[in-house]
C-alpha cells in the first residue's frame, strides 16, 4: 500500500467528572476503527484523544467527595484511560489538561491574544450553567434552562476578560461557505450558521474569578483561563505548538487535523469558538470537524437520574470488546441517533456475530477438516456460481473505501458483513456434503472450501479495523496472515496447501435473553450499590404492617410545574379493553382494542411481561385519548393506557375504584 501522507485525527477529550457511559466511549470507538483503517489503507496516522481536566464543577465535584481537585482529575482520568485501553483503542497520545506542558502553552497564548487585542477585560452579569461553564443571556435559554444541558441557570456576575468573537466572524463565515465539506453532517453546518454565526456573534467571556482550579492567567492571577480556551487548544498543544513560534517539527508536520470527531452537543464550542481561536492565533483551520449523533439507551439519553446508563466495561465482560466495538459502530446512523438496548446486544450478537460471521468460519474450517484432514487446497475446478461470490468478494473494499471516505462506518461495516452473508449463501449453492459423497467431485470439493477460505481471509483483512481482535483469531485459525488492503481486492492470494487449525473456535458464543437478564440485574445491583443503594430515580421505602398488607411510599424526582391549562389539553378517559393480542416480534408490546364511548382505538402498551392478552380483556382501564399516533414495531398506536410503576419496575394498570361507563372523562 502506498504512502498516502499524514492523517491527524482527534476525538474530544473526555471530561473528568465521573467516569463515562457507552454513549461517551462509542467516540473513541468511532475514531479508533476511522484510524485504524486510514493506517492500513496507507496514511501515517496520529491518533490523539484525553481528559478535559478544569473547571467549577470538578471543583464541586472534588469537594462533595473530600479531595484535592489533582487527586480528584487522577482518578477520574485513570479510569478514562483505563477504558480506552480495555476497548483496543490504538491511540498515539492521550493528553491530560493537568500536562504541565500544556498549561504552559495556554497560558502563553492567553497572553498572546491579550497582548495583541484579541481579549480585553471586562465584566459579565448573565445567567451562569455550572454544568456546562457557559454564560448565556434571557432569549438564548429554552424553556428558562440552559439551551445545551436542559438544567437550571443562576444569576451570575463577575470581573472577566472577553474574546473579540465579531472581529473573526464574517471570516469564519466565508470559509464555510468555501469549505462546505468543513463541518458535517451538513445539518449541523446549517444550525451553526442560521442560529450562531448569521444572527451575529457576541464576544465570549474566556476568564473565570469564582473558582480556583484552572489555569491562571499569569499577569493577572485572581483569574483562571475559561475551560473551554484551555480545552479546546490541546488539539494544537499535544503535538508540539508553541505560542512564541517555536512549535515543534511534529506540529509542523501534523496540523492542520484531518479529522475533529466530537459528539453533535459540543459542535458549536468546535465550528465557532475553536476556529476563531486558531485565526486569531495565526494557524490553518481543522480540515474537518464531524458532530457524529448520540447513542441513546432505549431510545432516551442516558444519565444517572434515570438510572439506565451502561457501561463500556460491563458490556465487554458479557459480550467481549470486539462484539461491544461491532454493535456500537453499526448501530449508530450517519447523522441520527442511534439507540442501544440489552435486548438488541443479544439480537445482534447471535444473529450477526454467533451466525453470520462465526458459523461461517466454523464450518467452513470443520468441513475441510472433516473433508481433507484440514488441508485447503485449490484444484481449479471452477463452476459459475465461483465467479459472482469472487465479484463479490473482491469487489468489497472499493464500496467499503468509498463509505469511509465519507465517515460511514455503520455502512462500511454492512459492506463487510454482506461479503460473509455471500459466503454462507454460497455453501447452500455449492453444497460441501452432497459433492462429498461423489469421488468424481473431490476436486471440486476442494475448490469450493479453497474459495470460502480465501473469501474469508479476505472478509477478516478488512474487517481488522473495526474488530481487531476477531480478525486475528480468524487468521490464526487459517495460519495465515492478516491481509492488507490491497490483496483484499485480488482473489487467490492464500496460500493453496495451508493446513487450517484442527479444533475451530467458537469466535462468539450463541446467548439465551434469560441469562443476560439476570446478569444485567447484577449489573443494575451493583451500580444501585455504588451509588448508595436503591432506584437513582425512585425512592421506595416498604413498610409491611401487622395484617401483612403494603403500606409501600414512593418519593419521585419532581417535574417542572404545569399550569392548569396545561392539564386541560390532555383528554382521560375511561376504556373497555375487548380484545388484545402479542405484537408479532417483539418481546414487550401488546396491542389492545379498547372501546371508549361508541370509539374503539387500536393502543400498543409494552406490558407483555406484567398480563397477559387474556388478562387485559374485559378491563376498563384509564386511557389518555388525545395522545398524537405513533408506530411501535410497526403497529399505530392512537393512545396510552395509564400505568403505575414500582421501584422494581412492576407495573399496574389504573382502572377505576367504581363501575364507571366506557368513555367516562377522568378529570
Amino acid at each position: 500500500m502506498q504512502n498516502k501522507g499524514k492523517y491527524y485525527i482527534t476525538t474530544a477529550i473526555a471530561y473528568t467528572s465521573g467516569k463515562p457511559h457507552i454513549g461517551n466511549n462509542y467516540e473513541i470507538v468511532l475514531a479508533d476503527s476511522i484510524a485504524r483503517y486510514k493506517r492500513k489503507d496507507g496514511y501515517d496516522v496520529f491518533f490523539q484523544t484525553g481528559t478535559d481536566e478544569h473547571g467549577q464543577k470538578i471543583e464541586l465535584k472534588a469537594a462533595e467527595a473530600g479531595v484535592t481537585p489533582k487527586e480528584f482529575v487522577d482518578k477520574i482520568a485513570g479510569v478514562i484511560q483505563g477504558l480506552c485501553d480495555m476497548l483496543d483503542i490504538s491511540y498515539d497520545k492521550f493528553i491530560r489538561t493537568t500536562d504541565g506542558f500544556h498549561e504552559k502553552q495556554v497560558q502563553k497564548i492567553f497572553r498572546r491574544l491579550y497582548e495583541q487585542g484579541d481579549i480585553y477585560k471586562g465584566a459579565y452579569e448573565g445567567l451562569y450553567c455550572t454544568p456546562c461553564e457557559s454564560f448565556w443571556t434571557e432569549s438564548q435559554l429554552v424553556d428558562g434552562k440552559c439551551p445545551d444541558c436542559g438544567r437550571e441557570v443562576k444569576p451570575a456576575k463577575e470581573e472577566a476578560y472577553f474574546f473579540k468573537m465579531s472581529k473573526y466572524a464574517d471570516r469564519l463565515i466565508d470559509h464555510i461557505n468555501k469549505h462546505p465539506e468543513f463541518i458535517q453532517p451538513v445539518s449541523r453546518k446549517n444550525e451553526m450558521m442560521n442560529n450562531f454565526l448569521l444572527p451575529g456573534l457576541q464576544d465570549l467571556c474566556v476568564s473565570r474569578t469564582s473558582f480556583q482550579w484552572g489555569i491562571p492567567v499569569d499577569f493577572d492571577d485572581k483569574h483562571v483561563v475559561y475551560v473551554w480556551l484551555d480545552a479546546l487548544t490541546n488539539y494544537i498543544t499535544g503535538i508540539g505548538y508553541d505560542a512564541d513560534g517555536n512549535s515543534t517539527e511534529q506540529f509542523k508536520k501534523l496540523w492542520p487535523a484531518d479529522l475533529h470527531l466530537i459528539g453533535k452537543d459540543i459542535i458549536r464550542f468546535h465550528t465557532i469558538y475553536w476556529p476563531i481561536f486558531l485565526m486569531a492565533l495565526g494557524e490553518e483551520l481543522p480540515h474537518q470537524i464531524f458532530g457524529h449523533p448520540w447513542l441513546l439507551q432505549n431510545n432516551d439519553k442516558m444519565s444517572k437520574s434515570k438510572g439506565n446508563i451502561m457501561y463500556a466495561d460491563d458490556l465487554a465482560e458479557i459480550f467481549g470488546v470486539d462484539a461491544v466495538r461491532y454493535f456500537v459502530l453499526h448501530e449508530m446512523p450517519f447523522e441520527n441517533d442511534g439507540s442501544i438496548t440489552w435486548d438488541l446486544m443479544v439480537e445482534r450478537l447471535n444473529s450477526d456475530l454467533a451466525n453470520t460471521l462465526g458459523n461461517l468460519v466454523n464450518r467452513t474450517i470443520s468441513m475441510s477438516n472433516q473433508y481433507f484432514g484440514g488441508v485447503v487446497t485449490d484444484k481449479g475446478v471452477a463452476e459459475a456460481v465461483d465467479e459472482d461470490l469472487k465479484k463479490v468478494v473482491t469487489g468489497t473494499y472499493d464500496k467499503v473505501e468509498a463509505k469511509m471516505d465519507g465517515l460511514r462506518v455503520a455502512d462500511a461495516l454492512t459492506e463487510i458483513f454482506n461479503l460473509f452473508k455471500r459466503c454462507n449463501k454460497y455453501i447452500d449453492e455449492t453444497q460441501p456434503w452432497v459433492l462429498v459423497k461423489d469421488e468424481a467431485k473431490r476436486d471440486r470439493l476442494a475448490t469450493v472450501l479453497y474459495n470460502l477460505v480465501e473469501s474469508i481471509s479476505i472478509g477478516a483483512g478488512l474487517l481488522e479495523p473495526f474488530m481487531p481482535n476477531t480478525a486475528a483469531r480468524i487468521m490464526k485459525q487459517l495460519n495465515s496472515d492478516i491481509r492488507d488492503f490491497d490483496s483484499t481486492k485480488t482473489f487467490g492470494v492464500y496460500v493453496s496447501g495451508t493446513k487450517v487449525t484442527d479444533t475451530p473456535e467458537i469466535l462468539f458464543a450463541r446467548l439465551k435473553p434469560k441469562e443476560i437478564d439476570e446478569k444485567v440485574e447484577e449489573i443494575a445491583k451493583k451500580q444501585q450499590a455504588e451509588a448508595g443503594g436503591g432506584n437513582p430515580q425512585k425512592n421506595d421505602t416498604s413498610v409491611i404492617n401487622n395484617d401483612g398488607s403494603d403500606n409501600t411510599v414512593m418519593d419521585m424526582e419532581p417535574k417542572e410545574e404545569i399550569t392548569y391549562e396545561d392539564f386541560a389539553k390532555m383528554q382521560f378517559q375511561i376504556g373497555e379493553i375487548i380484545s388484545c393480542e402479542a405484537v408479532p416480534k417483539s418481546k414487550k408490546l401488546l396491542c389492545s382494542q379498547v372501546k371508549i364511548g361508541s370509539q374503539v382505538k387500536q393502543i400498543v402498551s409494552g406490558i407483555k411481561a406484567h398480563y397477559t392478552p387474556e388478562e387485559m380483556v374485559g378491563k376498563k382501564v384509564m386511557v389518555l385519548v388525545n395522545l398524537k399516533p405513533a408506530k411501535l414495531a410497526g403497529v399505530m398506536s392512537e393512545g396510552m393506557l395509564l400505568c403505575a410503576e414500582d421501584a422494581d419496575g412492576r407495573l399496574a394498570l389504573m382502572t377505576a375504584e367504581k363501575p364507571m361507563p366506557s368513555g367516562a372523562e377522568i378529570q
